[in-house]
């Protein structure tokens, strides 16, 4: 069965100081974090990427990562815009962004026909994740049923720490069976002197421990799944006002609504893998000194899709 990767490369990180840190260099041959991520798929079995991008970065990312990739995968883009609206809806007064990752992965919606893994432009997730992810796809994934039979890279928690400020992650619960219960998102999290520091929503503390999993928005998806992004995209837009000037229609919240109301189910598949980012500025050092590292090792090449 093939296999596609979705990669959110919209996003411009206001905490890294409103560059465009997915275009970062970490790798010892210029290579950034999704260069990685692609090897990783590419190496799984993932048959091609498709990038969701904004139109105005476009030559940018061309230039940095779209032209090369395509020389060793097929490579196709997908366009994240603001106007991009279902009918009978316009973009509400003072409203800047388009409305998350849910609308980003809608946007795909006449591009993918198959299986799809999402992932974020700016997250290392690891080989394992991607090899779990993809041959839980290609294997078990049943499509065309009715349900939705979904999958999820399920981290642990203490490997997705930043050791230059606080985290955001998804807490998740699962049930005896392994699948997925409840995805809690969780704010603030950070270690101090051995000691977890977690809050809600509203700023209320929590209590979280090294060894839960939690979501880095590494999701397995089947094609049938657009159609639901399709019909949930206007009913968010209705009960928001159109998502006001900052609402956000976010991917977690339409699968956990879809675990909630019984017609999917989401298999957690754990991985051991490190996960690191460019969350903030300096972090930038230690992702490269980890880039080396895994390089040192035999986990990758010096020079990506040459080694």
């Amino acid at each position: 069965m093939k296999t596609a990767l979705v990669v959110m490369a919209a996003g411009i990180g206001s905490r890294y100081g409103g560059g465009i840190k997915q275009l970062e260099a970490v790798g010892p041959s210029g290579e950034i974090i999704m260069d990685y991520s692609i090897y990783d798929a590419r190496r799984a079995g993932f048959d091609k990427v498709v990038f969701i991008i904004r139109r105005e970065i476009e030559k940018d990312f061309r230039e940095v990562i779209g032209d090369r990739v395509s020389k060793v995968m097929d490579v196709e883009y997908a366009y994240q815009e603001l106007t991009d609206l279902p009918e009978g809806f316009k973009v509400p007064e003072g409203r800047k962004k388009p409305w998350g990752t849910g609308h980003a992965v809608l946007s795909v919606r006449d591009i993918v026909d198959c299986p799809f893994a999402v992932i974020n432009a700016d997250d290392y997730y690891g080989p394992e994740s991607f090899r779990a992810v993809h041959d839980y796809m290609a294997g078990a994934m049943q499509t065309g049923t009715g349900r939705f039979d979904m999958c999820m890279a399920g981290f642990v928690l203490g490997n997705t720490l930043s050791d230059n400020g606080t985290v955001n992650r998804g807490i998740c619960t699962l049930n005896a069976d392994g699948t997925l219960a409840d995805v809690r998102e969780t704010y603030g999290i950070a270690e101090k002197d051995g000691v977890m520091y977690a809050e809600d929503g509203d700023g209320a503390p929590v209590s979280v421990a090294k060894d839960m999993f939690v979501s880095m928005n590494m999701w397995g998806l089947p094609p049938e799944f657009l159609k639901e992004l399709e019909r949930e995209f206007p009913r968010f837009l209705a009960e928001t006002s159109g998502g006001g000037a900052k609402g956000e229609f976010m991917l977690p919240a339409v699968i956990d609504r879809c675990i909630k109301n019984g017609t999917g189910t989401v298999q957690v598949l754990p991985t051991n893998d490190t996960w690191f980012g460019v969350t903030y500025k300096e972090d930038k050092p230690a992702v490269m000194a980890s880039v080396r590292e895994l390089v040192a090792k035999g986990v990758y090449p010096e020079k990506l899709f040459q080694g």
